[in-house]
């Protein structure tokens, strides 16, 4: 659970965002939305650690396991690994920064690799990857990671409908298995069908909407599982 208590996030100590009160609810799944420039990412970047509030505050679990996906843009691809190294990072609190990456690690990587349909490409390095690739080799990173709170910014940017529809499914199952999702997302179609809780980032306010319990269900086939 996180509660957010009249915070405002920004950088250099400038507000970005409006007043945000609220609450992400464990098991929760959140598009985070908003105009260019409203402060998504920041929000996201800030609930990770990686920024300070300007003001207001925020309160996270203790020995909250989270996950961070980044844009691409900010991912450094020409980096001399492999795909299997890359998502091997995501092993680091289970062994370690210099830890051995055991045989049931390494299991577990190639398992994530199949999930996403990466397999094959262990050995390439990311830099030869299109961005839809890319992309999949990231979220293969996520699962390997187990945590419970996944934040994601923009994670369809510039990819193709195929992988598209590959990771939101990969989502609905983490969502199905309690995990917290927080998404910033520009496409409304993929928010209204898809997510079942909205924050959108306005200039003068944060607004919180649900979506109806069946959205859900009709959009990830729950009724196929009963």
């Amino acid at each position: 659970m996180i509660n957010m208590t009249n915070l405002v996030v920004g950088y250099q100590g400038k507000r970005v965002t409006p007043n945000i009160n609220g609450t992400f609810l464990p098991g929760t799944m959140t598009a985070l939305t908003g105009a260019n420039g409203a402060g998504k990412s920041t929000l996201l970047k800030t609930l990770a650690g990686l920024l300070p509030a300007v003001s207001g505050h925020f309160e996270l679990p203790q020995r909250c396991n989270m996950a961070w996906l980044p844009q691409q843009s900010e991912i450094e691809k020409s980096f001399p690994i492999s795909v299997v190294d890359l998502v091997a990072m995501g092993c680091w609190k289970q062994c370690g920064w210099f830890g051995t990456i055991d045989r049931s690690m390494r299991q577990k990587i190639m398992t994530a690799l199949e999930k996403v349909g990466m397999r094959d490409f262990a050995t390439a390095q990311p830099a030869t990857l299109s961005g839809g690739q890319l992309q999949r080799v990231l979220f293969a990173r996520l699962l390997v990671q187990e945590a419970r709170l996944l934040l994601l910014d923009e994670p369809f940017t510039g990819i193709d409908s195929q992988t598209i529809e590959l990771l939101l499914a990969l989502l609905a199952e983490r969502h199905r298995a309690g995990c917290t999702l927080i998404v910033v997302l520009h496409d409304r179609a993929l928010v209204g069908k898809y997510f079942p809780q909205t924050l959108q980032l306005l200039t003068d306010r944060a607004e919180w909407s649900s979506a109806p319990a069946e959205v859900m269900s009709a959009s990830f086939g729950h009724e196929k599982q009963a």
